[in-house]
């Protein structure tokens, strides 16, 4: 055989293994920001435990259940932003936690997800707030 027989068939067999490894790597990349997302989701909604009329010890034990399995999937930056917050509860020693420290810690959590999940971010902190539901 010479090399104009060969070259289209080594070119088809490498294009074909470059599309396999590239839809690969992407879907298995989604399967990821999916899992993330949920989540990041549930790790949102159990930071309520620590905010205005949402804050309850339930719901708080929730979360530190959580956040030992955000070891396996967070990125540095958000373990981080959590570790920042428990240590800001932890050394509060049950006192109030100053309003202003507490929403910046739970708002750099939050900013610190979307960045893992979007790439980045223009919001801050002070951006995100929790809302209390009264009856």
């Amino acid at each position: 055989m010479d090399i104009n027989t060969l070259l289209p068939i080594f070119t088809a067999v490498i294009g074909s293994y470059l599309t396999y490894y590239f839809a690969s790597k992407s879907k298995r990349n989604e399967s990821i920001l999916k899992y993330k997302e949920e989540k990041y989701s549930n790790l949102l909604i159990l930071l309520q435990g620590f905010v205005g009329n949402t804050a309850n010890a339930e719901t708080k034990k929730k979360f530190f259940e959580e956040q030992y399995k955000s070891w396996l999937y967070c990125s540095d930056e958000v373990v981080e932003s959590i570790n920042t917050m428990v240590k800001l509860v932890v050394e509060s020693n049950s006192k109030n936690i100053d309003p202003e420290d507490g929403r910046k810690a739970i708002g750099n959590i939050v900013v610190a997800m979307r960045k893992d999940l979007l790439g980045k971010t223009k919001l801050s902190y002070s951006n995100f707030k929790y809302t209390d539901v009264l009856n």
